[in-house]
């Protein structure tokens, strides 16, 4: 039983290492354009401003569902894999406030270190995902306690 925690607990390193490299050192496809886009950095500090854009602006219909739903999919492991090997990261309160300041961590690092768009809706759809992947952590707990092992 230990052994997995340990296994849970590299898994959380290696995502942690990744969420990092992706959001601050990967080169950016996005809206910004690095050195060469407009003016530098960019931020956005109103809510929900590119969401509409992007939702209702995009050229393809794609485009929304990979940049939007994106930034969801990238923090449920943070709200899966932190309750898996913490406890007290089970709770809603402890999960929203994690999500929230490690998103709003990374968006300010972009602004302030790198030629990216820092932006709170990223902040919002970031902690989404993770109140969404401790709610998948809880949906798989419970189920983990209704199975019935029948001895063989």
């Amino acid at each position: 039983m230990r052994h997995r925690k340990w296994i849970l607990a590299g898994l959380f390193l290696c995502y942690v290492c990744a969420l990092f490299y992706v959001t601050l050192f990967a080169w950016n496809y996005g809206a910004s354009l690095g050195p060469a886009g407009p003016g530098g950095r960019n931020y956005n500090l109103i809510p929900f401003r590119s969401i509409y854009r992007i939702a209702v602006f995009s050229p393809q219909i794609a485009d929304p569902i990979r940049i939007l739903l994106g930034n969801v999919v990238l923090f449920l492991p943070l709200g899966f894999l932190l309750p898996a090997i913490w406890r007290k990261a089970r709770r809603f309160g402890v999960v929203l406030g994690i999500g929230f300041f490690v998103s709003l961590f990374i968006e300010v690092s972009q602004f302030l270190f790198t030629h990216r768009v820092a932006n709170v809706d990223d902040v919002i759809l970031n902690t989404l995902g993770a109140i969404i992947g401790l709610g998948l952590f809880g949906i798989i707990n419970w189920m983990k306690k209704k199975i019935v092992y029948i001895p063989t």
